[in-house]
């Protein structure tokens, strides 16, 4: 009897099988994943994620978020069995992962790359979560900080002030096997800085000016502060760097201002098919909506950006891109937020310049009220912390739509 011909997968050479898992893990993770799992040949050849998820860049799984579920069933909940469903950003996959032990005791305070940015309840610890993997990082108490806020919130006790700290937006390097960690401290505007061999984590002596929440993006903080009211109308954009090992903690260096263009408040930051983008307003009335690559602001270039293709930016305290073509109920070329003078969920189309409403208003807009719930309501949840992170749905009228996020 003739042998059994060889699996064709185990007979590709090793550098095109590495040529191939190298594509498919720089468009997503779970692409890699499944890549690795066809025979044991490709696992050999490739190296495995478990154990340097958090470590090493290349495994973050970035354009995936995870998902509120609403009705109260926070990450843990009894309910939910252990189980967290994540969805993906551009494709409209959902997986569900069994994490719920490790979220244990925890909350969960931001989402850097994909990577789950968790307190502890009892001692405070930072710690860095791959859901996909399950390895954490862990980094020092946020309580380490307390003695250095003598001049900060000096009227309120410890507990309260770090109820304060919660409020935060996460960047981060990766050299050399250290993961430095920078949180720029919202409701205090001021950043701390800790590494994975850390005990302690170090305020900045400086202080930042915002006039929206930080926005983090490939280990630099950008923060706007909005002049919009004074005699020359400028936003000024600020970078504030993470530093790598053994480096100083520097503060806030200006990029660029936005002053020929009248670039109207509020102004947010958004990553948009890896370009950053500046979003703001064209005068006071908010008629329309402008939107800058940063990258022309930097260089001088005043050009605005007519068109994002398929994609739906949402705005809140924390901002995020999604596809249309992957996600139901999207409109591609649009931008979502709560509209700042009429104060609903609106939604902009920015190549016509036109307003329409963003969900259907028969569509339910509370926790309590009852009906279907559009899928825009849930990506909007995720960028409101406060919301995102206790199962809740986010919804016009508690009084939490302008601002910094809450813990």
């Amino acid at each position: 009897m003739a042998a059994a011909s060889p699996c064709w997968a185990s007979c590709l050479p090793g550098d095109l099988v590495r040529l191939l898992a190298s594509r498919l893990l720089a468009a997503d993770f779970t692409d890699y994943v499944r890549f690795r799992a066809v025979c044991a040949p490709w696992r050999s050849t490739t190296a495995s994620p478990r154990g340097r998820g958090v470590l090493d860049p290349r495994f973050h799984p970035r354009r995936w978020m995870m998902f509120p579920e609403g009705n109260g069933l926070h990450p843990g909940h009894p309910n939910l069995h252990g189980y967290v469903r994540f969805f993906n950003l551009d494709t409209g996959a959902f997986v569900r992962l069994h994490i719920g032990p490790l979220l244990e005791h925890h909350r969960v305070l931001d989402s850097l790359d994909g990577l789950l940015v968790l307190h502890r309840d009892h001692d405070t610890a930072i710690r860095l979560l791959h859901p996909f993997t399950g390895d954490l990082l862990h980094l020092p108490p946020l309580s380490t900080l307390l003695p250095q806020m003598h001049q900060d919130l000096h009227h309120l006790p410890a507990q309260e002030k770090l109820l304060y700290l919660r409020s935060i937006s996460t960047a981060a390097t990766f050299a050399d096997g250290v993961v430095t960690v920078m949180l720029a401290l919202s409701k205090i505007y001021r950043v701390a800085v800790a590494t994975s061999r850390d005990h302690t984590w170090s305020m900045s002596t400086w202080y930042y000016h915002i006039s929206r929440t930080p926005f983090s993006y490939q280990g630099k903080t950008y923060v706007v502060r909005d002049e919009t009211m004074e005699v020359d109308r400028t936003a000024k954009i600020f970078q504030i760097d993470t530093p790598l090992p053994g480096q100083a903690l520097q503060p806030p260096k200006s990029i660029a201002t936005c002053r020929l263009v009248k670039l109207y408040g509020p102004v947010y930051f958004v990553e948009c098919s890896s370009e950053v983008l500046v979003i703001g307003h064209s005068d006071v009335r908010v008629s329309k909506m402008l939107v800058y690559k940063l990258t022309d602001l930097v260089m001088e270039r005043n050009i605005p950006v007519t068109s994002i293709g398929d994609k739906a930016i949402f705005l809140q305290n924390r901002t995020l891109s999604a596809s249309a073509k992957a996600l139901p109920t999207l409109v591609g070329d649009t931008i979502i937020y709560i509209h700042p003078m009429q104060y609903y969920l609106s939604q902009y189309h920015l190549p016509s310049g036109s307003w329409s409403p963003a969900m259907d208003q028969c569509l339910r807009d509370t926790e309590t009220s009852t009906g279907p719930c559009s899928f825009v309501h849930h990506i909007f949840t995720c960028c409101s912390p406060r919301h995102w992170n206790k199962g809740l749905l986010y919804h016009i009228g508690d009084g939490n739509t302008v601002g910094p996020n809450h813990p």
